[in-house]
């Protein structure tokens, strides 16, 4: 197999994991409803990131690391957004 070939896909894919919870954060931000996310969900996507960062600083992998940070950072952002959204509604 062609190693651009391969090269190609892996970065489509990391780009693809890397904006995942951009809409989703965008949306929030916008209409500040958080009822309907999750919050388990948010920890394990953020475990996710920090797992797939180490990985990635095992492997002395740039792309790797910088995707994964940028996806953490959007993750502690929607978490951060649900804990104070959800604050905001109850009262």
């Amino acid at each position: 197999m062609n190693p651009l070939f391969v090269d190609i896909i892996g970065y489509l894919a990391a780009f693809f994991g890397t904006i995942l919870m951009l809409p989703q954060a965008f949306k929030t931000y916008r209409t500040r409803h958080v009822a309907d996310i999750s919050l388990v969900m948010l920890v394990v996507y953020i475990l996710n990131c920090v797992l797939w960062g180490v990985y990635g600083y095992f492997l002395h992998s740039a792309p790797m690391l910088l995707c994964n940070g940028f996806a953490l950072i959007i993750g502690f952002l929607m978490l951060s957004m649900k804990i104070l959204f959800s604050r905001f509604s109850s009262n």
